[in-house]
């Protein structure tokens, strides 16, 4: 988790429902949600309920009263300062109900937010997040990467458009860690619900493995606390979601699970308010045109559709920045109706011989290594040049980490040498010209 003064809010973090009509929720939802908890765990007081559902009391105190006149929950106990003092025990009927709840669905833990609650916020943070990112804030942010000045004047534009872009070039040019260096010029934070409510379904947003909860200093446990808002979202830094050949046109709709009964968000879903690396695109196991005409609507209206079990559809807001890595010309993958639409097509060039040297000095000492002096200038006279081996961003580090290895393997120190670096050259590029057989 991020401390919270690193990232500031870009539009104000909702604020918790004082009451069952602000919580935009039915009666019956925010019932199942108490129901449930207390099936699992037996007892709670009035508190630790609006802990579990992210609720405060006086939104859930309807449903405790409604289940303790059908005598399903009972007072086991508690203080002289009101309900959320009170502790909750569920009986025999209450757990015969629960279970016919749980056949329905088995989510239990934050209630859901409206969706046209999740639809408000995302359009204004959508409006509000357009912040300028200046040359200076560009360069600095990828002052890590040896890049030419044009390529990062056009980065500036397309990140500050938010929309979508095309990172191209040849493979090892760092196309991949460019898109993630986009994420770096991404302020502030951005709220993500636990889960949404659509039409009586539960669809669970928020995902630990792509999303970094940001917490208060003051307040460690602020994720479990009602003082910083209400806490059915979760105050994250803006997502970079990362995916690879494993895609597929299923990861773009609704995942759902007839065990459990609710629904698991897309990956351009889990990716709003920040960036999605679709990376190696054209390698996918759905085609680049079949992939393109799924968001072919969603990149230009903002707006996704989505379909429940039912075959209803509704609206999603779609507020990712969209990123293209690929190794292959563009218009190869797809036409140029598709490439009107991703407004922005960034070179990721081979460095020059300059920008090779700068990238070797760099890697060494990172890896730290040194090296004789001139062995770039040899390395590329006497082994690329003759192979006509074209120049790559990453070729410095692979070779260094080769090199290293075999020295360590010969028990000799990290000094890079011809030797050395041939070695690693002669078994890290592939030698494709057939050997001539000679017999006696």
């Amino acid at each position: 988790m991020t401390a919270i003064a690193e990232y500031p809010d870009v539009v104000p973090f909702p604020a918790p429902a004082q009451t069952l009509e602000e919580s935009g929720l039915t009666l019956d939802l925010i019932l199942q949600l108490a129901l449930k908890s207390l099936h699992f765990a037996g007892e709670l007081s009035g508190s630790d309920l609006t802990r579990r559902l992210g609720l405060e009391f006086p939104v859930i105190a309807p449903a405790l009263e409604l289940l303790k006149g059908q005598h399903q929950i009972a007072i086991a106990g508690g203080g002289l300062v009101g309900g959320a003092s009170y502790r909750y025990r569920i009986t025999d009927a209450g757990r015969t109900r629960a279970a016919l709840f749980l056949e329905t669905s088995h989510y239990v833990g934050a209630a859901p937010v409206p969706l046209a609650q999740y639809q408000a916020y995302m359009n204004a943070y959508g409006a509000a997040a357009r912040r300028g990112v200046t040359r200076e804030r560009v360069r600095q942010a990828f002052s890590h990467l040896v890049i030419s000045d044009a390529v990062l004047d056009q980065l500036g534009p397309a990140i500050n458009a938010g929309h979508s872009m095309f990172v191209y070039g040849p493979p090892g040019n760092g196309k991949t860690v460019i898109s993630e260096a986009i994420h770096n010029l991404l302020d502030g934070v951005v709220a993500i619900p636990h889960a949404l409510e659509v039409e009586g379904n539960i669809v669970r947003l928020f995902d630990p493995v792509n999303h970094e909860a940001v917490v208060s200093e003051q307040d460690p446990d602020s994720l479990t606390s009602l003082s910083n808002g209400d806490r059915r979202w979760v105050r994250c830094r803006r997502p970079m979601v990362m995916v690879g050949g494993e895609l597929t046109l299923n990861s773009l709709e609704l995942s759902y699970n007839a065990t459990t009964g609710f629904y698991r968000a897309p990956v351009q879903a889990i990716a709003n308010g920040g960036v999605l690396v679709i990376d190696d695109f054209g390698r996918q196991r759905c085609t680049p045109r079949d992939l393109l005409n799924r968001w072919i609507v969603p990149l230009e209206s903002r707006v996704d559709f989505l379909t429940l079990q039912s075959g209803q559809k509704f609206e999603l807001p779609f507020m990712a920045t969209i990123v293209f890595a690929t190794n292959v010309r563009p218009a190869e993958l797809v036409d140029e109706a598709f490439l009107r639409r991703i407004q922005y097509k960034i070179f990721a060039e081979s460095p020059t011989i300059e920008d090779f040297k700068t990238i070797f000095a760099r890697c060494c000492r990172d890896l730290g290594a040194t090296a004789e002096t001139g062995l770039v200038e040899r390395l590329l006279i006497d082994y690329y040049r003759p192979r006509k081996i074209a120049l790559r961003g990453c070729h410095p580090r692979d070779l260094i980490k080769q090199a290293l290895s075999l020295a360590s393997y010969l028990n000799r120190p990290p000094h890079l040498t011809m030797d050395l670096i041939e070695a690693a050259c002669n078994s890290y590029f592939v030698n494709d010209r057939e050997e001539v057989a000679v017999y006696a």
